[in-house]
C-alpha cells in the first residue's frame, strides 16, 4: 500500500483511493487527489485490495477519512467503521468514481469528480440512519427480497473484469465469444428466470404484515424518516393485480423458506431469518451546503 503525505492547510484528510476506480478511472482519480490536495492536508493511501484498505481506514488517526471509488468502496468503509464502533465521531467523505454511483447519488452527494472533491472541502455533515442487521450488516440505502434477476448464466457481470485482480483476460475473453456468435443468429445461452413468488413472514415491531399461507412476488425496506423504515410487500396476483400491503417500523424481521436479499449493492444469503433495525443519525456524510 503506497502513502503519501502532502500539506496545504490545517486541516488533515486521509484520502483511500478504492483500487478498482484506478483502475477503471485513472484520469478522475487524479483529478481528485489534485482538488483535494489543493484544498486541504492529505495523507494519500493507496490500497492494493480489501486488507489493505481496512487498515488505512484504522489507523487514520485524527485524521478525516475520504474514499474515493465507488458505491461499493462507500459501502465497505461505511461497515467497517460501523464493526469499529466508530460511526458516531466520525465524517465519511466520497468522491465516487467507478461504474455504480446510484447510491452515491441518491444520498446526496455530486457524481461530478471536481464538484464532489470540493464538497469534500466545503460542504456540511449529514447525519443519516442506518440499518443493521442481526449479523451486523449495514444497509446505506434499501434493500430488496428476493433479488434482481440475476446474469445470464455463463455470462460474466459489467465490471467483473475490473474488479478481479489480476484477471483483465475476463474481458478480452468475453469480446472474443460475441465476434464468434455469428450476426442475426440468437445466442444459446438462455436468460437467467426470474425468481419465482416466495413465501414469507415479515413482521414490522412485532406485527405480522404478510405470513406464510400468502406468497409474495417481493419484499422493498428503505429508510423514509427519522428512525423509520418503509416497508412494502407485493403479493402474487391472481387474476387482477393485488395491491401492495405497506407499513412503516423500526424493526424488520423477515423470515421463512431459505431467501436471498439484495441489500445495496450486495447480494446476502441464502437465509432462513434476518431482522434489520433502523438506527437514527447512526452515520454522517459530507454533501455540498444546501443539499
Amino acid at each position: 500500500m503506497a502513502e503519501v503525505a502532502t500539506s496545504a492547510t490545517s486541516e488533515q484528510l486521509l484520502v483511500v483511493v478504492d483500487p478498482v476506480a484506478r483502475r477503471s478511472d485513472g484520469e478522475s482519480v487524479r483529478i481528485a487527489k489534485d482538488v483535494l490536495g489543493a484544498g486541504a492536508g492529505m495523507k494519500l493511501c493507496l490500497p492494493d485490495g480489501p486488507e489493505e484498505f481496512a487498515r488505512a481506514l484504522a489507523r487514520r488517526g485524527s485524521r478525516r477519512p475520504v474514499v474515493v471509488g465507488d458505491d461499493r468502496a462507500l459501502i465497505r468503509a461505511v461497515a467497517l467503521l460501523h464493526r469499529h464502533r466508530e460511526l458516531a465521531g466520525c465524517a465519511l467523505s466520497v468522491v465516487p468514481v467507478g461504474g455504480a454511483l446510484s447510491l452515491a447519488r441518491s444520498l446526496g452527494v455530486p457524481t461530478g469528480t471536481v464538484e464532489a472533491a470540493r464538497a469534500v472541502l466545503d460542504g456540511v455533515e449529514r447525519r443519516m440512519d442506518l440499518m443493521v442487521d442481526d449479523s451486523d450488516g449495514v444497509v446505506l440505502g434499501a434493500l430488496r427480497i428476493p433479488p434482481l434477476r440475476p446474469a445470464p448464466a455463463g455470462t460474466v457481470p459489467e465490471g467483473t473484469a475490473d474488479a478481479v485482480p489480476g484477471h483483465p483476460w475476463l474481458r478480452t475473453c468475453q469480446s472474443l465469444v460475441r465476434t464468434l456468435v455469428p450476426a442475426g443468429r440468437p445466442s444459446r445461452v438462455a436468460a437467467a428466470p426470474e425468481p419465482g413468488p416466495c413465501r414469507l413472514r415479515v413482521e414490522v415491531d412485532g406485527e405480522t404484515l404478510v405470513d406464510l399461507d400468502q406468497p409474495v412476488e417481493a419484499v422493498s425496506v428503505a429508510p423514509v424518516a427519522a428512525g423509520v423504515a418503509s416497508v412494502e410487500v407485493r403479493p402474487v396476483s391472481v387474476g387482477a393485480e393485488a395491491s401492495p400491503l405497506l407499513a412503516q417500523g423500526r424493526t424488520v424481521t423477515v423470515s421463512g423458506a431459505h431467501f436471498r436479499y439484495r441489500a445495496d449493492t450486495v447480494v446476502s444469503g441464502p437465509v432462513r431469518t434476518r431482522t434489520w433495525v433502523v438506527r437514527e443519525s447512526a452515520w454522517g456524510l459530507t454533501v455540498p451546503s444546501g443539499r
